[in-house]
């Protein structure tokens, strides 16, 4: 993992892959960005799309929140080793990571959503953090 703690750990090295992959994305990522997470559209928080953190590249990122999202297709059924080492590394660097199917994103939405409301729940209920409470990004 990288040391660098600045800035949220982002990696400038994976700038440019970063980009590609935000102009290329997953259909279950831009259901996600453009039907829950654009424009606060989730209690109010901002996320970044591919974000570079470490020596990984994130599908979603909410900086406030400290928490990743991953929208996981079919290749994640292939590589649940390689995925736990980035999970356990992503944790190790203070993160929460919430994992998203595909499938979940596309035909369920609203469980997603769910799933991402109820983690902010529990993130204001740990942090004393009540509505009237600025959330330090409005």
């Amino acid at each position: 993992m990288t040391e660098n703690h600045s800035n949220n750990n982002y990696n400038k090295n994976l700038k440019e892959y970063a980009r590609k992959l935000r102009n290329n994305s997953t259909l279950a990522e831009v259901v996600l960005c453009d039907k829950v997470l654009k424009r606060k559209k989730l209690s109010s928080y901002s996320f970044l799309r591919q974000r570079p953190i470490g020596n990984y590249i994130v599908d979603f990122f909410s900086k406030y929140l400290k928490l990743n999202i991953e929208i996981d297709g079919e290749i994640h059924k292939f590589q649940r080793k390689k995925d736990k080492q980035r999970e356990n590394d992503l944790k190790e660097l203070g993160y929460s990571i919430i994992r998203l199917d595909n499938n979940e994103v596309l035909k369920a939405l609203f469980d997603a959503e769910r799933t991402l409301n109820e983690f902010i729940d529990d993130f204001k209920a740990k942090n004393n953090i009540t509505p009237k409470s600025p959330q330090g990004e409005n």
